[in-house]
């Protein structure tokens, strides 16, 4: 019942707002690519989690801006400028899609520049919305892991000042 799970999270969200304004943390929510519906999570767009978001002050609920999983939402760049608009903004996480997919879709996070997340459009919209907060790298990939640590970090490093780094700021 995807309709009752979706309405299941909404008032979960109503639920926890107490407690996180009380220790001063913001929640955030992150859509999840649409192949994580049926057993992971039933926000699936930037802009359910932003209506799910509204009813609550932005220094209580936010929205998680995640490449992974928004890669492929048509109006992702109208929901960031919305967001953006709203202050909602609490994260903005980078990884990209490849394909084929791994059998634990979970772990096809890959490395940025590997698949089809366009970094420079996400990360100029971010940034336009007025994100100037922390970016997270989060890669789950078996590939990755099971690589030295040393040559990870380098591509890492070179990938994120090649295609990330450079769009942060909007002229």
């Amino acid at each position: 019942d995807l309709v009752g799970a979706r309405a299941r999270a909404a008032d979960a969200i109503a639920a926890l707002v107490p407690a996180a304004r009380d220790a001063g943390v913001t929640l955030g929510i992150e859509p999840m690519n649409p192949i994580f519906a049926a057993d992971r999570g039933v926000v699936s767009t930037l802009e359910q989690a932003l209506d799910l978001a509204e009813p609550f002050a932005p220094a209580e609920v936010g929205v998680v801006v995640d490449t992974y999983h928004l890669w492929w939402e048509p109006k992702v760049h109208e929901q960031v400028a919305r967001a953006g608009a709203a202050g909602r903004i609490v994260s903005y996480q980078v990884c990209d899609w490849i394909t084929p997919l791994p059998a634990d879709t979970l772990l096809g996070r890959g490395m940025m520049g590997d698949g089809h997340v366009d970094f420079a459009a996400f990360t100029r919209s971010v940034a336009a919305a007025g994100y100037a907060g922390d970016v997270e790298v989060e890669i789950f990939h078996a590939d990755v892991w099971a690589a030295p640590g040393a040559d990870v970090v380098a591509t890492l490093a070179r990938r994120y000042v090649e295609l990330v780094e450079p769009h942060l700021t909007t002229p």
